[in-house]
């Protein structure tokens, strides 16, 4: 079947099987690696994209559904070549270890920060709760939300390290 959807701002048409997981496609045929396969059964987090602005995991997302709708993975998220602000936030908070999961974090960040601006750490911790990560302890990971929060709403202008 043809699907079209657009993908991180541009229009996209590609052949797929109806029962093709987004996360395949994007993985496999259009070369967005910075999609994770965890643990491919919707508990990890790792695959977060948005679609239509709300998150989605993509393991459990079939390709279908994505027609006519816009997808937004962590490569999307840079512009002319440089980190997004939630980007850079997580490297300076230090909210990135091995950085597996990081770019379902991100993702779910862009999203919270998107409806809430200026979270709590409680709203930060409830919006991340979907996400597993086994290195970094997530109080890093909440820092790195947090500072992402005050660089999008344009109180911290530089690198803070």
């Amino acid at each position: 079947m043809r699907l079209r959807f657009t993908l991180n701002g541009r229009p996209v048409e590609v052949e797929t099987h109806p029962g093709r997981r987004l996360l395949d496609l994007l993985r496999e045929d259009l070369g967005l690696i910075g999609v994770k396969e965890g643990c491919g059964e919707g508990e990890c987090g790792a695959c977060t994209v948005l679609v239509d602005g709300k998150p989605r995991l993509s393991c459990l997302t079939a390709a279908i559904q994505v027609e006519g709708k816009e997808v937004l993975t962590v490569e999307g998220l840079r512009d002319h070549g440089e980190l997004h602000p939630i980007q850079r936030a997580f490297v300076e908070a230090a909210g990135v270890q091995c950085g597996f999961c990081t770019p379902g974090f991100i993702m779910i960040t862009y999203a919270l920060l998107k409806e809430t601006p200026d979270p709590s750490p409680e709203e930060v911790r409830a919006w991340l709760s979907g996400n597993l990560c086994r290195c970094t302890g997530y109080q890093q990971i909440v820092e790195a939300v947090l500072l992402a929060a005050e660089y999008m709403r344009g109180e911290v202008a530089g690198d803070r390290r």
